[in-house]
């Protein structure tokens, strides 16, 4: 056996004790206990924010831009999203479709308190990229039934830990198996923190300002559209939901 060198085993040992940190990190992120507390605490977090933050008169209202339009799939950016929940009318249903990691668990939980249903699942960027063994292709036909209920599907169009605020192609895929339309929707406050060093500039949503709420007209997909048709209805919703997100912001900056 070769023993390592003066210089060399303390670096080991560092190494070897980060892994373990790690390890008994994961190990308590997925103990009941935590999951538990976490999620209760987050939950009322959330709630709290949203009841500290006055509507300053800009948000678009739900039921007059989606008349006759429900049920419907709404288009949130990676990192904008956690009021959303708060934001939706009480008296529909909807349901969001979280990853099946471990990690995803305590969001999960969240949602369900704020009273929106969870499909758990996956999807791609390119329909060659779904991974049906983490549930890409049973989520989409998950969020298809749930829609033909009549409850609401929420969905993150960007892909995490790909290219920020680029609309996938999970969203639009399901918009031409269902044929629902896609409702891009933004939120924003007036006092806020974004954490410039994330992928997807997560933005922390902070209590005692304003808040607006923006939500473009639905997008169609046609129930035959090729890859061209999806390729172009990518960018549409890509365009149409950095709009409003542009929207939300500007309303909420006026009314500081």
């Amino acid at each position: 056996m070769i023993k390592p060198d003066a210089d060399t085993a303390p670096k080991l040992r560092q190494l070897g004790e980060k892994m373990n940190r790690r390890r008994l990190g994961k190990r308590l992120l997925q103990s009941e206990l935590v999951q538990r507390t976490g999620s209760a605490l987050i939950g009322w977090t959330l709630a709290a924010i949203w009841r500290a933050n006055r509507d300053n008169g800009t948000s678009t209202d739900w039921e007059t831009m989606l008349d006759g339009e429900w049920p419907a799939i709404f288009a949130l950016w990676h990192g904008q999203h956690l009021l959303v929940p708060y934001a939706s009318p009480s008296e529909r249903k909807f349901t969001s479709l979280v990853s099946r990691s471990t990690d995803a668990e305590i969001n999960a939980r969240v949602l369900t308190r704020a009273g929106i249903e969870v499909i758990r699942g996956s999807g791609g960027r390119e329909s060659s990229r779904t991974d049906t063994g983490k549930g890409g292709v049973k989520a989409l036909i998950s969020m298809r039934n749930a829609l033909k209920r009549g409850v609401n599907v929420v969905m993150i169009a960007d892909i995490s830990k790909g290219q920020p605020r680029q609309a996938g192609e999970g969203i639009v895929t399901l918009a031409k198996i269902s044929g629902r339309p896609i409702v891009p929707v933004a939120l924003a406050t007036s006092r806020r923190r974004v954490l410039e060093k994330t992928w997807d500039k997560t933005t922390l949503n902070l209590p005692f300002g304003t808040r607006s709420v923006r939500l473009a007209p639905p997008i169609y997909v046609a129930p035959k559209a090729d890859d061209q048709e999806l390729a172009e209805a990518r960018l549409k919703v890509t365009a149409e939901l950095n709009r409003v997100t542009d929207e939300a912001l500007r309303a909420v900056e006026v009314s500081k």
